[in-house]
Parts: structure tokens; sequence; C-alpha cells
């Protein structure tokens, strides 16, 4: 049976809590400093135009604003937005489907874009340069195809693998960001908005000890500081203090650095099962009893980004500062001197 965590990747998405607390234009949205500051130029020289923003494609791991960035665009342009995610489009029709209710200036943004369909995907090609559709007609034999023509539109598309999206696509996105990790600081700057939001007090040196656990991702804050929230009330508390979130993450197993349970079992494994590895992400995934798209999608990103694991040709390889988290002793090999392939 899959294991729920507070830092599993099926209970990040589509939140009504993320919604309501989630900035509206880009003067509210904290970090990212460089991709919101092309991105205000970008918005003003459409406007001056009187032109649709060009196609934005935002990438990077879960839980950095790109859902929210989508929102702040469409803001910002004045327009709507309507949203798709890339396993929902199966086919052809649900795509052109999506794309003949669009108005003028409309953006439409598809989350997981990476995951649409090769076939399904060639239909935005025409689309997203001439602001056609084309569309075949008819059976086997008697088909014909039609063009349809619809009105200027941005399509903003989020992934987490960029390198997983056709070159074809890729360079149809007129601007490309790549959102990074957040620093403590701005983790802790977006905590205490969201305590004023959410009407609880927190103090600063507890908000910056629930950044430091959020593995410098907004989310992942987020989330916490909801936990560490419900702690504080059945405490009788009216204010969040140091101590009350030391405790509270403690109890939900989220340790000093941020690492959660499965984190801990996914390291424990390549250290004690495969010695350290190389070892491939299936057999990881087998072992700890996960998911293969969890683990590359929700719990790598951050363990190599912090050097925790790195890849090399023959798989994923446990690094020292693993052996020292885990406070296991380190027996080097002949794979330790393998350099990383990324």
């Amino acid at each position: 049976m899959k294991k729920e965590t507070i830092l599993d990747g099926n209970s990040l998405n589509g939140d009504e809590f993320e919604a309501s607390i989630r900035p509206q234009y880009l003067n509210e949205y904290i970090g990212q400093e460089n991709v919101k500051e092309n991105v205000k130029v970008f918005i003003e020289a459409a406007k001056i135009r009187n032109e649709s923003l060009d196609h934005v494609l935002l990438y990077g791991p879960p839980g950095l604003g790109k859902t929210t960035l989508a929102h702040i665009i469409a803001n910002e342009m004045g327009v709507n937005l309507k949203t798709a995610s890339g396993p929902s489009i199966e086919k052809s029709g649900d795509l052109a489907a999506i794309l003949s209710t669009l108005e003028p200036g409309d953006v439409l943004f598809i989350d997981e874009i990476h995951r649409m369909p090769r076939v399904v995907e060639e239909i935005l090609y025409p689309a997203m340069e001439d602001f056609e559709l084309d569309i075949i007609i008819g059976s086997e034999g008697q088909s014909k195809s039609i063009k349809i023509n619809l009105p200027p539109f941005t399509l903003v598309g989020a992934t987490t693998r960029s390198g997983d999206l056709s070159s074809p696509l890729r360079d149809r996105f007129g601007i490309v960001c790549k959102l990074n990790y957040y620093t403590d600081d701005e983790l802790a700057t977006i905590v205490k908005r969201t305590s004023k939001i959410m009407n609880m007090k927190i103090s600063n040196m507890a908000a910056l000890e629930l950044a430091r656990r959020s593995r410098k991702t907004p989310r992942i804050a987020n989330r916490l500081f909801k936990r560490v929230r419900d702690f504080a009330l059945v405490e009788g508390s009216d204010e969040i203090s140091l101590e009350t979130t030391k405790s509270s993450l403690n109890k939900l197993k989220v340790d000093n650095y941020g690492l959660d349970e499965i984190d801990i079992e996914y390291l424990n494994s390549l250290i004690t099962k495969f010695d350290g590895g190389p070892v491939g992400i299936e057999t990881i995934a087998t072992s700890i009893g996960e998911e293969v798209t969890t683990i590359e999608d929700v719990v790598e990103p951050f363990l190599l980004q912090e050097g925790f694991i790195k890849r090399t040709r023959s798989g994923r390889v446990a690094t020292d500062k693993s052996y020292e988290h885990l406070g296991i002793s380190h027996s080097y090999t002949l794979f330790d001197t393998i350099d990383s392939d990324e």
C-alpha cells in the first residue's frame, strides 16, 4: 500500500488551501526575482503592443509556484485563465475542444505538459504558431482536414521535466522560465504572509525554523504551517512559538533538514540494502514501496540539490552527506570515485 506523508506528491495537488493563499499579482509574489522582473517586462510590452503575451514555459521542481505564476500572468494581462493537465488530454479531440472555447487574449494553462501524448501535442503546433486548429473529420478513406481559426491566446505550460518535452514543442515557447528553490528568508516571509491570511500569529524564529525544514519549497512551507497551526490550536495557543514548531515538526517526522519518512527510507534503503549504490531508480522504488514518478518528481530533486545523492551512469549513489546525516559509517568502494553524468 502506498504511504502518505506530509510531503507526498499526491497530497500536494489541487488543494483549496493553496488557492486561498495564492498571490494574485506580481507585486504580491515572493521570490523568483529574476523571473518576476523579466515576466513583468514581457507583460508590459505585450500590453503596449496590444497583443497577447508570447507562449510561456515554466519549469522546475514541484511546489515552486508555476501554477501561481500562470494565474498571475492572466491577472496581470486582464484576461481569463483556463486550465488543463497533460495527463487528462488523452485524445486530439480533447485538446481541440479546449482550444475552441478560447476567447481573444485568454491564457491556457496546461500543467504537466510533458505528459501529453505526442499525437495530441502535434495539434498544438499550428495553434501556437498560427492560431489555427487543424482537424481531421470523417472515417478512414473518407476523411478530410478542416482548419478552424483561433483567437490569439497565450499558452502557459508547466513541467517538472523540461527534458521530456519534444524539441518542436519546446521551441514554440517564446518565454522560458526556470524556477529555482527558495532561500530560508524567502520562505519565512511566505510563512509570515500565510499566517496573516490564516489569522494565526507566528513568531519570527518559528517562521524561520519552519522555513528551514520546508525543503526550500513554498508549497511545503504552507502545508507544514497548516499542520503546525493545528498543534498550536489544540494546545490553546494564539501564536505559534518556536518550541511548538519544533515539537510539531518532530511529531510529523520532518527532521532538521526537512527530510521526511520517505526521504529517510530512500536513503536508508540506498545505503543499507544496496551498499550506497549505484542502483537503478526502479529497484529503489520497489524496495520502499513507492512509485517511480513520486521518487523522481518529489523525493530526488531536493536530495540531488542538497548533495545527499548523485546520479551516475550506473544508477543512484549515496554521498558522504547521506551517511553523516543518518549516522552510518561509510566504507568506501570503487563506485565512490564515479563522476556524476548529470
